[in-house]
């Protein structure tokens, strides 16, 4: 079959593919992109796409069930890699450890006043999502002393949640359900002083509301994803009580290579004519 990936993967189990064409091909069956909208005039004889990520909202499934093609994804390998991005997010962000690299950077110390961060220890976190991602944020929350709040989908557990915690970490798919979840009034909620992490997907929350609670200094953030990426809001770039990461929660060279591996046994178990092992 005719493989064609958007761009290669790290990890030796790539090569197991054998000679895939970066890029698009009329004639391909097998699509492995990240994340990508699937380009279905452009690729009609399209099959599998194998999809190098655990999320999948930017591509249609819908349109892809109605052509016969299968989707696959890379659930639980890459775990432990955004829970540890997501508690390095709340530290740095409570902690101001940015500001303080780069007030040693431009050749001073402490700012008057000092760099007066909030605590960790001992406080509650929301975890918004309390899926295998949110699971692992969790277990490391329980390591700090933090009491954890899970919140799924009931919008009465959510806005409580909101309301009683020090730290908000969200971890739930993109989807109509969650599009806008954290609006402009749930962001209200928020106490002083809180610290709202995102490791999920940027349009989970309203990010013009966001922006305008950490231009006014109410709240920090450490976020890895926006709504328009590579776009960063200008005003964003211009506050220092934000983290700002480039979507890399799941970039460790062992993460990253234990997803193409995912990635690879799917493609080959399509070619078998196996049973798929992680079908969207």
């Amino acid at each position: 079959m005719r493989i064609v990936a958007t761009r290669a993967l790290p990890g030796p189990a790539w090569a197991e593919l054998g000679d895939v064409k970066i890029g698009l091909d009329g004639d391909a069956e097998i699509l492995i992109n990240m994340n990508e909208p699937v380009p279905f005039d452009a690729m009609p004889k399209l099959r599998l796409v194998a999809n190098f990520s655990v999320g999948y909202d930017n591509i249609d499934v819908d349109e892809c069930r109605r052509r016969g093609i299968a989707v696959t994804n890379t659930p639980g390998v890459l775990d432990a890699a955004v829970a540890d991005l997501a508690f390095a997010l709340i530290l740095a962000a409570r902690r101001r450890l940015v500001e303080g690299d780069a007030s040693i950077r431009a050749g001073g110390w402490q700012p008057t006043g000092g760099l007066l961060g909030r605590e960790v220890s001992g406080t509650t976190i929301a975890i918004v999502g309390m899926g295998r991602i949110g699971g692992a944020v969790a277990r490391r929350a329980e390591g700090f002393d933090m009491r954890v709040v899970g919140v799924r989908s009931r919008e009465g557990d959510l806005d409580v949640a909101l309301r009683e915690a020090d730290v908000v970490s969200i971890h739930t798919p993109l989807n109509d359900a969650t599009r806008g979840l954290l609006s402009r009034e749930r962001l209200a909620l928020l106490r002083d002083g809180a610290t709202l992490v995102n490791t999920a997907r940027g349009a989970v929350v309203d990010e013009d509301a966001l922006v305008d609670e950490l231009v006014s200094g109410r709240i920090s953030a450490g976020l890895d994803v926006f709504v328009h990426e590579p776009h960063v809001p200008e005003r964003l770039r211009g506050v220092p009580n934000v983290v700002l990461t480039p979507h890399i929660a799941s970039a460790t060279v062992e993460t990253r290579a234990a997803m193409t591996r995912v990635v690879v046994d799917n493609v080959l178990a399509f070619v078998r004519g196996d049973p798929l092992p992680n079908p969207v």
